[in-house]
């Protein structure tokens, strides 16, 4: 059968899916999570003349500081920065992942490694941050920190910047990033959508929510999607579905249980491994194009399953005191095999590929108890926070390699020619990870009011046991399991000031700590966590004194992160050989503004400088070293208008362009006795992008086009070494359409 005859048979499997996403929409509705207005468009007269109103009341962040706080703290009233990119930006940007989703963020970079299909690659100041679903770690994979959940399954991406180790436990200097998942409302409403753009790009999707009776309401969000990429041969699938339901179990007692099911296929996809002469370097038989594709497209393969299920409790003692339980189960299963270019001949044209399937399945319990409440002593405000959060975390992975036929050929750079031999399936050999981890913590906050004044004070200890076993072994090596223990304090002190028109200064230092499995090779001790430090200060503005019909909120922040007991040859989850010496300095600036005005005018805008720096490390050729993909200078704006009046009323364009300077693929490595002469480091390309939107709007409809990259840059987002460079993403333009009910 032909390719085209498959997607022929996959696009007709896909609009029938999709027809039945859309089937009884009556039966349920969308509104925001808790009491937030839905998105709604309004059409009246007014003086004779037709107006068309576009609301977005949840386009700019204002009171999403739970990542930051665990509590209903006000963003405002934080001293530590925080991006919330709302579900109402979302939509209007039409972002497909969270790494596109950082696009207009300060100090957070994303597509690392290009538009990829499987994960969300994002730096925030330098740093991998850990990924977080409703406040819980996810299981995420040895190797990277995301599992690639489907943003529309979630009403809001939070970056949270600096140490987060006092709330959350185990966690780089940079930060984290928290999704909030879809709650059911009891007020009817929904949406039913569909996308269509290029590379076959072909997506359905619904959220409906309401009441099922007067104590139990229901939302069910589900997507499916198909498409294909700019490489040659390349197609994915994917489905997802997030049922919720909220149980109001009393006047004072909400009980809330989550769950969400993703699984994806991808066929053809080799992530980049292009070399970088002809990428990013000149070679001199021509630059090869953005389709080029040095893997097997019939056999490559990569295959998903992932699910979590779980729950939220909350009951309030009073109205000064209440207490929430978040609980989940999550389960995740990948397993790949791919063919990849390894490296380019002298020739320029003939590439080395090598084979490498993968398998890997993480299981994590989590749960997180806290007691919340406020208190007066005196002239003093206290809002305090006392929990207790513990998780369990199972990791088995492993992979097999091979360089020679049977298992791989050769392939022309210029002209690759596929299935020239009969592929035997490289066998899973080789033991990567087999962990247990538990991490039990105890952390209160309280945050003190002396009238427009405030000081937060966060403190937490953490006990970590972990058994592993010793890896790159035989997968049937019966090696014993090791232990390890260890234990940290972190706390965080801020402060800051709000005045009455909205401006609060404010300052803060945050700590934060990640355990590091193995021993010394030179001391023979076993490794300490890694810890880090932040010092921050910064002006926020939240516009409350513009009027009612304007929404604005705007960040100034400096810092500087400070990590030290960093193993100089690596680290991560799995032990590694080195001696701890490595110390690493990050700081820099950043400004960010998201305003939604009269509901007509929407911008997103944001400037950050970060310099890293390598300060310690027993590997010469690191020293004074920038962080692999962490740019300098990030600039961005985005802005958007909708007529109102007139026949022009509900069309609306907008315009953004992005700029992302040069950053280090990798760090530097040291000459060795298998390559004494090592590579030089490849820095990126610095592109200017430019992004386009334009939708029409009237009461139920929505129609829009988004264009991002629109003008086609061709561009390299990384080079990790000479043999594994990725191109950035290339023009995507998606056309929805979406009912709303």
């Amino acid at each position: 059968m032909t390719s085209a005859s498959n997607r022929a048979i996959r696009s007709g499997l896909f609009l029938g899916a999709a027809l039945g996403l859309a089937a009884s929409p009556n039966a349920f509705a969308q509104s925001e999570p808790g009491t937030s207005t839905p998105n709604e468009t309004v059409r009246s007269e007014v003086d004779g003349e037709s107006v068309i109103v576009v609301t977005a009341a949840r386009y700019v962040p204002s009171d999403e500081g739970e990542t930051a706080t665990k509590s209903n703290i006000p963003l405002i009233e934080t001293p530590q920065s925080i991006s919330v990119v709302t579900r109402d930006q979302i939509d209007l940007l039409n972002f497909i992942d969270a790494q596109q989703a950082v696009r207009y963020v300060a100090g957070v970079s994303g597509e690392n490694y290009g538009p990829d299909l499987r994960f969300d690659f994002i730096q925030v100041r330098g740093f991998t941050p850990k990924q977080f679903i409703d406040g819980l770690a996810t299981p995420v994979t040895t190797t990277i920190f995301s599992n690639g959940v489907d943003l529309y399954a979630f009403d809001s991406l939070d970056i949270l910047k600096g140490p987060a180790s006092v709330l959350y436990g185990s966690s780089p200097p940079g930060g984290l990033y928290n999704q909030r998942s879809r709650r059911a409302s009891s007020e009817l409403g929904g949406e039913v959508s569909f996308k269509f753009g290029e590379d076959q790009y072909k997506q359905g999707a619904m959220t409906l929510t309401g009441p099922l009776s007067d104590s139990i309401d229901a939302r069910m969000t589900a997507l499916i999607r198909d498409r294909e990429a700019t490489r040659n041969g390349v197609d994915a699938q994917r489905v997802m579905v997030a049922p919720t339901f909220t149980l109001h179990l009393g006047p004072s007692t909400d009980f809330t249980p989550l769950f969400y099911y993703q699984y994806d296929l991808v066929h053809g996809d080799t992530n980049g491994f292009l070399p970088a002469v002809g990428t990013l370097l000149p070679n001199p038989l021509g630059q090869i194009s953005r389709k080029t594709n040095l893997g097997e497209p019939n056999y490559n393969k990569y295959e998903r399953n992932q699910y979590g299920a779980g729950f939220e409790l909350s009951h309030d003692f009073s109205d000064n005191l209440g207490v929430d339980v978040n609980f989940k189960y999550s389960d995740y299963d990948e397993e790949q095999r791919v063919i990849y270019g390894s490296g380019l001949d002298a020739d320029n044209h003939t590439v080395y590929r090598a084979s490498f399937p993968y398998a890997e399945n993480v299981n994590s319990l989590a749960v997180d108890a806290r007691l919340h409440g406020k208190v007066d002593t005196g002239a003093i405000e206290h809002t305090f926070l006392v929990g207790l959060d513990y998780r369990d975390v199972e990791n088995y992975a492993a992979y097999g390699f091979q360089w020679a036929e049977p298992y791989v050929d050769t392939i022309d750079l210029f002209a690759p020619v596929y299935n020239k031999i009969v592929y035997a399936g490289t066998p899973i050999t080789t033991l990567y990870n087999d962990q247990k981890l538990k991490q039990t913590g105890v952390y209160a906050q309280d945050q003190l009011r002396f009238g427009n004044f405030y000081v937060l004070l966060s403190g937490r200890y953490d006990w970590v046991d972990t058994d592993y076993r010793s890896p790159f072994v035989s997968i049937d090596t019966p090696g014993p399991y090791l232990n390890k223990k260890q234990h940290k304090f972190t706390y965080r002190v801020g402060a800051n000031y709000v005045t009455d028109s909205g401006i609060a200064p404010y300052v803060s230092y945050a700590t934060s700590f990640e355990p590091v499995l193995g021993s010394d090779s030179v001391t023979g001790v076993p490794f300490k966590p890694t810890e880090g430090e932040q010092f921050e200060g910064g002006i926020k503005f939240d516009g409350r004194a513009l009027g009612d019909d304007v929404k604005l909120f705007a960040t100034l922040a400096v810092f500087k992160i400070n990590q030290k007991n960093v193993v100089s040859t690596g680290g991560g989850v799995l032990p590694v050989f080195g001696t701890q010496t490595g110390k690493v300095q990050v700081y820099g600036g950043e400004m960010e503004v998201v305003a939604r005005i009269r509901e007509q005018l929407s911008i997103n805008g944001s400037y950050s400088y970060t310099h890293s720096e390598i300060k310690e490390s027993n590997v010469a050729e690191e020293i004074g070293a920038p962080l692999p993909v962490t740019p300098k200078h990030k600039l961005s704006l985005l802005v958007d208008y909708t007529f109102q009046r007139g026949s022009l009323g509900g069309l609306g364009f907008g315009i953004g362009g992005r700029y992302v300077s040069t950053s280090a693929g990798s760090l530097p490595i040291a000459p060795n006795i298998y390559n004494p002469n090592p590579n030089p480091v490849l820095y990126s390309d610095n592109p200017v992008l430019f992004d386009a939107i334009i939708h029409y709007d009237t009461p139920g409809w929505r129609f829009a086009i988004n264009g991002s990259n629109i003008l086609d840059k061709r561009y390299v987002a990384r080079c990790a070494s000479f043999s594994n460079c990725t191109f950035g993403a290339s023009r995507q333009v998606i056309g929805t359409v979406t009912k709303k009910f």
